[in-house]
């Protein structure tokens, strides 16, 4: 990619980063065992994955470029000056929501099948959402003192929440006592 490129891609996440404003209830409200933060994967360019790619083989799908690891370090940091030094986090099998995950640096990563992508079987919408809900329910009702964030696709936050999320979006999600979605706010978008 021309330098020129580089520049403007690398000034865009400059204004987005510093244009974050802070979220001064956040911790409190992830600790309330009614919220959760559900963040996209950070950049990776393309849409979908090639043909044959191997959730095994990281070399074989769609990854973080540069942009999406700096991405991802700064919204980890963004992250802790919200008071969020330890999380419970819950990604994708995928390569590029693991390393998302990981780059965070705010907690071990689990791998999460209900935060599978869906993008290649839409059919799987109504059981992920299931899935999903049935875990929400159950880790919230362990009332952990640790703040619960899920790192997954566009489409699995749209097929949850009906609310699309750009490349490192989070939403502050709250849901009821059976894992069922309520209601959202944007907080990177």
């Amino acid at each position: 990619m021309p330098k020129k490129y580089l520049k403007i891609k690398f000034f865009l996440i400059f204004i987005l980063f510093f244009n974050l404003t802070s979220y001064a209830d956040l911790l409190s409200e992830l600790k309330d065992g009614q919220h959760v933060l559900f963040m996209r994967h950070a950049n990776a360019p393309g849409i979908g994955d090639p043909i044959g790619f191997k959730l095994d083989d990281c070399k074989s799908q769609r990854n973080l470029d540069e942009v999406g690891r700096n991405q991802a370090i700064k919204i980890g940091a963004w992250l802790r000056a919200q008071g969020i030094k330890e999380a419970m986090i819950y990604s994708s099998p995928w390569c590029r929501c693991i390393d998302t995950a990981n780059l965070l640096n705010i907690g071990k990563v689990t791998i999460e099948q209900s935060v599978s992508s869906i993008f290649n079987d839409p059919k799987l919408e109504n059981q992920s959402k299931n899935d999903l809900q049935q875990f929400i329910k159950y880790k919230l009702s362990t009332r952990s003192n640790l703040p619960i964030i899920f790192v997954t696709h566009q489409v699995n936050i749209e097929a949850f929440t009906n609310q699309f999320v750009l490349s490192g979006g989070i939403l502050l999600v709250e849901v009821d006592n059976n894992g069922k979605y309520l209601t959202h706010k944007e907080l990177i978008q």
